[in-house]
């Protein structure tokens, strides 16, 4: 099992080849670069987020809804990681992430909201979501995020 450690990813244009990659869904190869879906409304988040991700050489999108992330994946896109927020206009976070699971869509999703009361979690959670992280989103705890992803592939 390989470790990534900050300085591993900070400043990389990949993550580690061979069978340390993360994998997506069956299609995706040994080698293929990791990719992430940024589902947010609020621009300053886009950002932050698409950042911490374009630093540690992800290949990153972003849709401004719910809605958008299922277009996306009904016109066949697939990504290795979804970071959702919970309030987002025109289709939220916990009702996207169910319509993408009901579409078999197996990528790793996390909620990523500043919501942080047990019920508003539970809710997220129970939509089927792999994990749950508070804002804001930090480099300590996407690195964490990655290292997972990595292991569990």
């Amino acid at each position: 099992m390989k470790s990534i450690a900050n300085e591993d990813l900070i400043g990389s244009k990949s993550m580690p080849h061979g069978n340390d990659v993360c994998q997506g869904p069956s299609s995706h190869s040994l080698n293929k670069k990791v990719t992430a879906l940024v589902v947010e409304d609020n621009v300053v988040n886009q950002m932050i987020h698409k950042r911490l991700l374009s630093n540690l050489g992800i290949e990153t999108q972003v849709v401004e809804n719910g809605k958008e992330a299922v277009d996306l994946h009904h016109s066949g896109a697939v990504f290795d990681l979804i970071l959702m927020d919970m309030e987002m206009p025109i289709m939220n976070g916990p009702e996207a992430t169910r319509v993408l699971r009901a579409m078999g869509v197996r990528s790793k999703i996390v909620g990523v909201t500043a919501y942080s009361g047990d019920y508003e979690k539970r809710v997220f959670m129970d939509a089927g979501l792999d994990d749950y992280y508070e804002k804001p989103l930090t480099m300590a705890k996407l690195v964490s995020l990655l290292q997972e992803l990595v292991d569990n592939n």
